[in-house]
C-alpha cells in the first residue's frame, strides 16, 4: 500500500504566514504539520509515499528530503496549478500504480494517527474508505450520508441544508478503482475535479464505499484558532525536558521543554510550554500552550496561549495572547512616542489593539 500526500494549496486563510511559507510547514510545538502526518503515515505501516507540491514545493522538499528521517522513501509529484484533490490522484498515476493507496491532505492533523483506517481498509474489499467525525457546524464541510451498515450513500459539499452533521475528514483510502473515476468526472463550477465528485461515481457505478470514524482528535489547520488549538493539544503530551540553561532567578512551574542552547534568565516560564533550541528569554512570561521557535529573542516581554515561530523577537510587550507570530519577525514597544501604536503590517495581515 502507498500514500498520496496534498501538500499544495495556498492556504489563503493562513495570510500573510503563507504567502512566503508552505501552511503544511506551519509548527505545532515546533514541528510542522506535514510531520506529524508523515510519521502517522510510517506508523499505519506504508513507507513509499509521493508528496503532492505546488509553488512552495522547494520548501517541502528542504523540510521532508528523501524522506528517509522518517522512515519513508519520498517521490515528489509536482502539480502546475491547484486543479482539486482528484487531480492530484489523476497526475500521481504513475507513482500509484494499481496499488491501493491513502490519500493524506498534509495540513489535517490526527492525534492518533491513521493506523485503524488503514488496517480496517486492509481487511476489507471496498473501493473507498472515507474518515468522518461528527461536528457541531457541518456546513462548512463535505458532509457524508449514511446507510444502515455504513455505506455511503451521497455526499455534499458544504449544503445550507446538511442531511447529516458527519463531515469528511482529509484522509482517504482507494483501490485502484478511484483511477477510473477520476478520469471519467468533469470540472466543477470552480475549474477543479473534486474528489467527492470520483467518490460519487464510484457510489453510482456500484462501487463499494464505506465510512470510517476518527477514534481521537481531529483539525483541520488551516486557521489561526485551529493551529492553537493543536498546539494546545500537543504540548498536554509533553514531558519536562531542560537541555538549555535556567538560572537561579527563573521559575519554571508545569510541563516545559527547553531546547539545546536555549537560555532562560529572570523569567518565569509555566507550562506547558515549549522553548525552542538557541532561543533567550530574559525577563519574561511565557505562559501556558505556547510554542517558542528556536532562535527567538523575549526580552520583557508576555506570551501565552501563541505560536512564535523560528528567529522572531519579542521585546517590552505584554500581555500577547492567542497570537500566531512569523518567522523572523520583530515586535517591540514604540519608544518616544504618545499613546499610539506604530505598525508597518504586510497584505492579508490582522492586528488587534487595545483601544
Amino acid at each position: 500500500m502507498k500514500a498520496l500526500v496534498l501538500a499544495g494549496g495556498r492556504g489563503t486563510r493562513l495570510r500573510p504566514l503563507t504567502h512566503t511559507s508552505a501552511k503544511q510547514l506551519v509548527p505545532v510545538a515546533n514541528k510542522p504539520v506535514l510531520h506529524y502526518g508523515l510519521e502517522a503515515i510510517r506508523d499505519a505501516g506504508i513507507t513509499s509515499v509521493g508528496i503532492v507540491v505546488g509553488d512552495t514545493g522547494a520548501e517541502v522538499r528542504a523540510a521532508v528530503g528523501d524522506g528517509s528521517a522518517f522512515g519513508l522513501e519520498v517521490t515528489y509529484i509536482q502539480q502546475e496549478a491547484p486543479l482539486g484533490l482528484a487531480h492530484c490522484v489523476l497526475i500521481a498515476r504513475d507513482f500509484l500504480g494499481d496499488e491501493p493507496f491513502v490519500m493524506y491532505l498534509g495540513d489535517n492533523f490526527l492525534l492518533d494517527g491513521i493506523a485503524g483506517l488503514v488496517d480496517a481498509f486492509r481487511a476489507s474489499d471496498h473501493d473507498a474508505q472515507i474518515l468522518l467525525t461528527k461536528v457541531t457546524e457541518p456546513q462548512f464541510y463535505g458532509v457524508a450520508e449514511l446507510g444502515p451498515d455504513g455505506e455511503i450513500l451521497a455526499l455534499q459539499e458544504k449544503p445550507e441544508n446538511p442531511r447529516s452533521d458527519l463531515a469528511i475528514v482529509g484522509v482517504y483510502t482507494f483501490s485502484p478503482a478511484i483511477h477510473e473515476a477520476v478520469r471519467a468526472i468533469e470540472p466543477s463550477a470552480r475549474g477543479e475535479l473534486e474528489i467527492t465528485d470520483a467518490i460519487t461515481w464510484l457510489i453510482d457505478n456500484g462501487r463499494r464505499v464505506h465510512s470510517h470514524f476518527v477514534t481521537g482528535y481531529w483539525r483541520d489547520t488551516g486557521r489561526l484558532q485551529d493551529m492553537l488549538e493543536c498546539n494546545r493539544m500537543v504540548l498536554e503530551a509533553i514531558e519536562t525536558t531542560v537541555r538549555g540553561t535556567v538560572d537561579a532567578a527563573s521559575e519554571i512551574t508545569g510541563r516545559v521543554d527547553i531546547g539545546p542552547g536555549a537560555t532562560v534568565r529572570g523569567s518565569v516560564i509555566r507550562g506547558p510550554a515549549v522553548i525552542g533550541a538557541n532561543a533567550r528569554i530574559e525577563a519574561s512570561y511565557v505562559g501556558p500552550y505556547t510554542s517558542i521557535g528556536e532562535g527567538c529573542v523575549l526580552e520583557e516581554a508576555g506570551v501565552e496561549y501563541s505560536i512564535i515561530l523560528a528567529d522572531s523577537t519579542v521585546r517590552g510587550v505584554s500581555p500577547l495572547t492567542r497570537s500566531l507570530i512569523g518567522r523572523n519577525v520583530e515586535v517591540s514597544r514604540a519608544v518616544g512616542l504618545p499613546d499610539t501604536h506604530q505598525l508597518m503590517v504586510g497584505d492579508h495581515s490582522r492586528v488587534q489593539l487595545r483601544a
